[in-house]
């Protein structure tokens, strides 16, 4: 895990942000699940028509984040990863969808103009939806961008935390935590490693006064 952290110290002062609401615990049903997410289309679209025969891929993201787009040589980020979930999931018959739940930063870099630019030029292969007043991320106790929640069927959480353990090279990952729980989940093995730290820039909510 040390690999994890080496070239982002300068920006780890961003990296966790409050929880608003009690982290949703693995065993847990989800929240919101019929709860309208407008996509980058302007479709609106919920977690349960998300969800495939074998659960639902969750990934809070966005536009900015050194730890999602990387941060030049320094990092090359969990972004490019992405499509590769992607289709690893559809393989396995779970959906997948990236949600955007900065509501401080949405009438400037998080914007859904933005966003859909985001993942035009990033090649995004799924939906990305606007979580309005980051009221799914608070529902789920998301902290990170990113922060991922994998589901099965049922929409019970099997997985959360982080894609793998190298942000920095896609090339020097030693534990694929989110691939393995994919594969098991779809295999109907119990997931080894359930839970893992979500690193990343704390997901940047309106602080209500």
């Amino acid at each position: 895990m040390k690999s994890l952290f080496l070239s982002l110290t300068a920006v780890l002062a961003f990296a966790f942000a409050p929880v608003q609401a009690q982290d949703l615990a693995i065993g847990e049903t989800a929240p919101m699940v019929d709860a309208p997410l407008i996509n980058i289309d302007g479709s609106n679209l919920t977690m349960n028509g998300l969800k495939k025969d074998n659960g639902l891929l969750v990934i809070f993201s966005c536009n900015t984040c050194p730890f999602v787009v990387g941060n030049g040589n320094k990092t090359e980020g969990w972004e490019g990863r992405y499509n590769g979930l992607a289709d690893m999931a559809e393989a396995k018959n779970i959906g997948m969808v990236l949600v955007n739940s900065n509501e401080a930063k949405r009438t400037g870099d998080d914007s859904l103009a933005e966003m859909k630019k985001h993942a035009r030029d990033a090649g995004y292969t799924v939906p990305y939806v606007v979580d309005r007043g980051s009221k799914l991320a608070n529902n789920f106790g998301a902290r990170s961008t990113p922060h991922v929640y994998l589901f099965d069927a049922d929409m019970t959480l099997v997985y959360c935390g982080s894609i793998d353990d190298n942000v920095n090279s896609s090339a020097e990952v030693s534990e694929h935590y989110l691939e393995e729980a994919i594969g098991r989940l779809a295999a109907g093995k119990k997931i080894k490693t359930a839970e893992t730290k979500a690193v990343g820039c704390s997901i940047k909510r309106v602080v209500k006064q």
